[in-house]
């Protein structure tokens, strides 16, 4: 337990350095419990430990943040009908070494050092991580949300932008016992008026590539959402019909998919983990895993706070629930009285309206992506006509 703290109050330190954090957790933990036995003074003796255990200690407390999530969000663990789930990838840096670039890879740009990819499974409703893979820098989210699905409950909503798309993941995801609400884009073809539904509408899709023809798998039955967003359209698939899932709702879901983004903005700026320090793969892979751990923990204790306070725990504010830990640890490490729990539950965004933006006039460094452009849509043609007429011959249609 003693070294779970540690790992705990590392991921909390505001230091720059490994070794640092590392005295400043040593001594806070120390001072905690100053009747047990204390803890060792070296990192090294310490991450030689953490490692030996590895995911003897992740995956089960792992499992118990999750749970603990779901008892804690109350009411929020469903918004408008659903327990959704936002999923999404993110490259973290990693320490120039030799055996880091070995393990990991470097991925992006020409001349980028190694890198690991993130990918997280963010609950939308309380806006904290439920689950996470860490991989090599060119590793495909896609695989990594795969591995996830059996963590998900049944009947969650996944929402995903258009790097999630294709006929055998979105086969799997309603296999899983799962609906989602997925954006494509250009790079997806959509057939029209198939006739292989019961019945078809202006809304109905179907996806259904040439591989999947050629082994006789049945197409996928969808409905596409057109949604108008600062004057250009996004387009959006879901296994839901209007009833279930209404414009509206899409629009208000696609839009709460954001929180991810800002959830790792959270991690790399707010707590300063854009780059792992650690110069050896299995360091580094702790690190970042204790980084998800500690951020996770951080808002379970802030959202159950403001949840009792009658707040809605999308109000959260990391950066003030950091400062206000990061004040108790050295209070604690100076033998003076303390109150985290009073602190975290005044950790809410301000209110207040903005007269202009927070956005830098001139960013160098920001990402320009074009958006995803129309998918191709067209009506199906008479080789698939023929094809979906003999599989109805077979198998009872959708």
């Amino acid at each position: 337990m003693m070294l779970v703290y540690v790992a705990l109050m590392m991921v909390w330190s505001s230091s720059h350095t490994i070794k640092d954090r590392f005295s400043d957790a040593r001594k806070c933990v120390n001072e905690m419990y100053p009747s047990r036995r204390r803890v060792g003074k070296t990192y090294q003796g310490f991450i030689k430990q953490l490692l030996s255990l590895g995911n003897i200690l992740l995956l089960p407390l792992m499992k118990h943040l999750r749970g603990q999530l779901q008892k804690i969000a109350n009411k929020y663990w469903m918004r408008e009908g659903f327990i959704a789930f936002a999923v999404d990838g993110s490259r973290v840096n990693l320490s120039r070494t030799a055996a880091n670039e070995e393990s990991f890879g470097c991925g992006g740009k020409k001349g980028t050092g190694p890198q690991a990819w993130l990918t997280t499974l963010f609950h939308v409703g309380t806006g904290l991580p439920w689950a996470w893979l860490i991989g090599k820098a060119n590793d495909a989210e896609r695989t990594h949300l795969r591995k996830m699905l059996h963590l998900l409950p049944k009947k969650a909503l996944l929402i995903a932008d258009a790097g999630f798309t294709g006929y055998n993941l979105m086969n799997e995801i309603i296999s899983s016992g799962q609906s989602f609400l997925i954006r494509v884009g250009s790079n997806v073809t959509l057939l029209k008026k198939l006739g292989y539904a019961k019945v078809e509408d202006d809304g109905t899709v179907y996806i259904w590539p040439e591989a999947a023809r050629k082994d006789s798998h049945l197409p996928l039955t969808l409905r596409l959402i057109v949604l108008q967003r600062k004057g250009k359209k996004m387009y959006l698939l879901t296994n839901h019909d209007q009833e279930t899932l209404s414009i509206e709702k899409a629009a208000f879901f696609y839009e709460m998919r954001w929180g991810i983004e800002v959830f790792f903005r959270s991690l790399k700026q707010t707590l300063s983990r854009r780059k792992m320090l650690s110069r050896a793969p299995s360091q580094a892979l702790a690190e970042l895993s204790w980084a998800m751990i500690g951020l996770q923990l951080l808002g379970l204790l802030s959202v159950k706070q403001i949840i009792n306070k009658d707040l809605d725990p999308l109000s959260w504010s990391v950066a003030l629930s950091l400062r206000a830990v990061r004040e108790s640890m050295r209070n604690i490490a100076n033998k003076k009285q303390t109150n985290l729990l009073k602190k975290l539950s005044a950790c809410v965004k301000d209110n207040y309206k903005r007269k202009s933006s927070k956005k830098a006039r001139n960013w160098p460094h920001k990402k320009k992506e074009s958006p995803p452009g129309a998918p191709k849509i067209r009506n199906a043609n008479k080789t698939e006509l023929k094809k979906i007429k003999e599989l109805n011959q077979i198998k009872p249609a959708a």
